[in-house]
């Protein structure tokens, strides 16, 4: 797992990327993210979890 401190990392990463890219296009990089870490990950359950949850979870 990684520190807070790596997800901090990781966050600000992501939220700058997505302020670099036009507004059209976020949803095409997100979802491209996705395929790439879900590769990695290579667990296709784990991955179907996190999309569940991640869905759950807008409000916070």
């Amino acid at each position: 797992m990684m520190t807070p401190a790596d997800l901090e990392t990781v966050y600000e990463a992501m939220a700058e990327q997505l302020d670099a890219i036009a507004p059209t296009k976020r949803e095409l990089f997100l979802a491209k993210l996705v395929l790439l870490l879900s590769n990695d990950l290579a667990d296709a359950e784990r991955v179907r979890q996190c999309i569940a949850e991640a869905a759950g979870n807008l409000d916070a």
